[in-house]
């Protein structure tokens, strides 16, 4: 592969160890080094190495001898000179000098064990895949020309009057205007009962639930996880070494009843209880009242993970765990990465008050503070009012994409699934009826170029159901109405086995990857 020169002489900054006095002549000590950094990949293919003037001045050795050794560099074929530009390394490096040693190589004495936690993080890593841009990747979102044209005239202010707080480290809560603004946001759209010292900024939800697990749970703990549920956090506490108590989940949500037949003295619930993933479930009122009465009982703590009821179709969102909570029992999710975009990577924890120098104490061991500049373009975007309009037209976009798919999965498989139809949120469930394998139909699928989740491993001890999460925020109608009809084509060959298999070529993965609305 040929790779784009660069401007940047890293070669500046590597140490040439010569000795004057040494029996090697010095242009061969310089060619030598150099040609070991080239090797190794110190020098990456591409890079620029400094002039021949500016070497011999910085080793302070004659001209002579570095020109001697670039040529000799160049004649081997690790180096190539560029007319009015100067010397690179070659995008064609010789034979290395000596073979990298095998993987997991050395003596038992240098081979070195991972925890159990680090054993689990690798295999899981082995099956992670990074969210996509192809129908029906689950967590999508879009962005429109509005809010793209604000963001920059905000990022643009705000390079202009930079602040000296975004040039240094800041506070591991986050920056005061944003979460005032936050704690704002929440006190009217979520009912969430906090003020601004409450609210911990971070890096996405994920980090908020990897702080409430480091800092509320010992390995061993019980833990309430509903059952099916959302896998990554079933993952992380497994990681932690927390005991998993699945709890089953119907359509009022969480049974707690179960939970406390199966683990009344557990430490913490892990629930999602305005949209449950992936039922779409939502709790009753009447549970989540038992619910915070179990935790204020037993001194347990409640993390709530609300990912994505912004876009709620029906009515108003529905008021959060935590604004029902007396006791200080719930640790408030949110996100912004999904509300705006993914790479804005900030959510947050609503903490309760004893929780407050916790949350900053392990934020601070974890990764000090989040970007300061991020963060006060976010707040002003908030400020003015940007955020509400944006949730207010992506939310009739998400309804209009939803209500697309449902039509066109009812068409071309009405007879094969069950479709539950969402309130809330930016994916839905289609159940496969008479046992077709949701395994098989994903792997189908991504063969032929669509991004689907089965639904059966998020279950854990209930008998898991078989269908497919798919995501439909982020594409537009054109887009979901043709992967919703090469689904239908794909279940089909997969239900009637394999002398059905598509006899055409596969989707090529351009056919749905065109330029979107929003993983």
């Amino acid at each position: 592969m040929r790779h784009k020169p660069s401007r940047a002489t890293w070669s500046d900054l590597l140490h040439l160890a010569l000795d004057p006095a040494g029996d090697s002549p010095i242009f061969q000590q310089i060619y030598l080094a150099l040609r070991e950094a080239i090797v190794a990949n110190t020098l990456a293919p591409g890079g620029r190495l400094p002039s021949s003037r500016a070497l011999a001045l910085r080793l302070g050795v004659s001209r002579t001898s570095v020109v001697s050794a670039y040529d000799q560099l160049l004649a081997e074929g690790y180096v190539v000179g560029r007319g009015g530009s100067g010397t690179y390394v070659s995008d064609e490096v010789p034979a290395v000098l000596a073979p990298p040693p095998a993987p997991g190589g050395g003596s038992a004495a240098t081979r070195r064990s991972l925890s159990v936690a680090g054993a689990r993080y690798g295999r899981f890593a082995a099956e992670m895949t990074l969210p996509g841009s192809l129908p029906f990747a689950a967590g999508c979102c879009s962005v429109d020309a509005k809010t793209v044209e604000d963001w920059r005239r905000i990022g643009a202010g705000q390079m202009r009057r930079l602040d000296p707080v975004n040039l240094s480290y800041a506070d591991p809560s986050g920056e005061p205007a944003l979460r005032r603004e936050i704690a704002a946001y929440l006190r009217a759209a979520r009912a969430v009962r906090c003020d601004e010292e409450q609210v911990v900024v971070l890096s996405g939800a994920q980090q908020a639930i990897d702080l409430s697990i480091r800092t509320l749970l010992d390995p061993g703990d019980p833990v309430w996880i509903e059952d099916p549920g959302y896998g990554a956090t079933r993952e992380a506490l497994a990681a932690a070494g927390a005991a998993l108590v699945p709890v089953p989940v119907d359509e009022a949500g969480l049974d707690v009843a179960a939970g406390m037949a199966a683990a009344g003295g557990a430490r913490a619930a892990y629930i999602t209880p305005s949209h449950q993933y992936p039922t779409g479930a939502v709790m009753s009122m009447a549970r989540r009242l038992d619910l915070l009465a179990w935790a204020a009982q037993t001194g347990a703590w409640i993390i709530e993970d609300d990912y994505d009821s912004e876009f709620r179709y029906a009515g108003r969102p529905l008021a959060s765990l935590q604004g029902l909570d007396r006791n200080g029992c719930v640790v408030y999710v949110g996100t912004l990465s999904k509300v705006l975009f993914p790479g804005i990577r900030l959510g947050f924890a609503v903490v309760p008050h004893q929780l407050v120098d916790v949350f900053r104490g392990a934020r601070f061991l974890a990764d000090r503070s989040p970007p300061t500049l991020q963060q006060a373009m976010t707040a002003e975007f908030m400020r003015q009012g940007l955020l509400v309009s944006h949730i207010r037209r992506m939310r009739q976009r998400y309804k209009e994409a939803r209500d697309v798919v449902v039509e066109a999965i009812g068409r071309h498989l009405g007879d094969l699934v069950d479709i539950e139809v969402p309130d809330c949120g930016i994916q839905l469930v289609v159940h496969f009826r008479d046992g077709l394998s949701d395994i098989a139909v994903t792997e189908a699928a991504r063969r032929q170029g669509l991004v689907v989740k089965p639904v059966s491993p998020h279950y854990l001890a209930a008998p898991p159901r078989q269908g497919l999460v798919l995501g439909y925020s982020g594409f537009d109608a054109h887009r979901l109405r043709a992967a919703s009809a090469e689904l239908g084509r794909i279940v089909r060959a997969v239900a009637e086995g394999p002398a059905a298999a598509p006899s055409r070529p596969a989707v090529p993965r351009r056919a749905f990857a065109g330029a979107a609305s929003r993983g």
